[in-house]
């Protein structure tokens, strides 16, 4: 029984902290990140209060770490421990490869996105505590950050999204 309450708990786990890191991903590439680069020069005070005082960038690693783990963990149990007779079936192929998919919107997050986002609420903060408007330089590296922000973040929402869709079916795939 108690192996049954663990396996019921890792698949809470990674479902419902899964939940939160895609939604949040999709959330602020659909929505905040576009928000944020229309609203200018004000849009930075959001950022360096997300970044900086909530500490968005640790919230969704531990959630990334967490639901990856937690989705190894599922992947190694319903594989009897990796046997590869269940990973070459459908489920296992489904499974195995809205995993890799998952893993690569973990690295591109990690890799552009998180420091991208850090670059971009330090020069809004350093603007902010000067009290004055961002110089001409200044404004075209907002631009530029806010850009590649935007980009990477609508690339790593959609390989969530394929990751998530991919786990969603998994199980009925012959």
């Amino acid at each position: 029984m108690s192996d049954l309450f663990a396996l019921y708990a890792l698949r809470l786990l990674h479902i419902v902290v899964g939940v939160f890191w895609v939604g949040s991903v999709v959330f602020m590439a659909a929505f905040l990140s576009p928000s944020v680069r229309a609203a200018g020069p004000a849009g930075g005070a959001v950022l360096q209060q997300l970044m900086g005082v909530r500490r968005l960038p640790f919230w969704l690693m531990g959630a990334m770490a967490l639901t990856l783990l937690s989705g190894i963990g599922l992947y190694w149990h319903d594989s009897a421990g990796f046997q590869s007779a269940w990973l070459a079936s459908g489920a296992g192929r489904v499974f195995g490869l809205g995993g890799v998919v998952a893993i690569a919107a973990s690295i591109l997050g990690m890799a552009i996105n998180m420091p991208t986002g850090r670059r971009l609420a330090e020069l809004a903060g350093r603007l902010q505590s000067a009290g004055r408007p961002p110089t001409p330089d200044e404004q075209a590296t907002l631009a530029a950050l806010q850009a590649r922000l935007g980009r990477a973040g609508l690339v790593v929402a959609f390989l969530l999204l394929t990751a998530t869709m991919l786990m969603a079916v998994a199980r009925y795939v012959p």
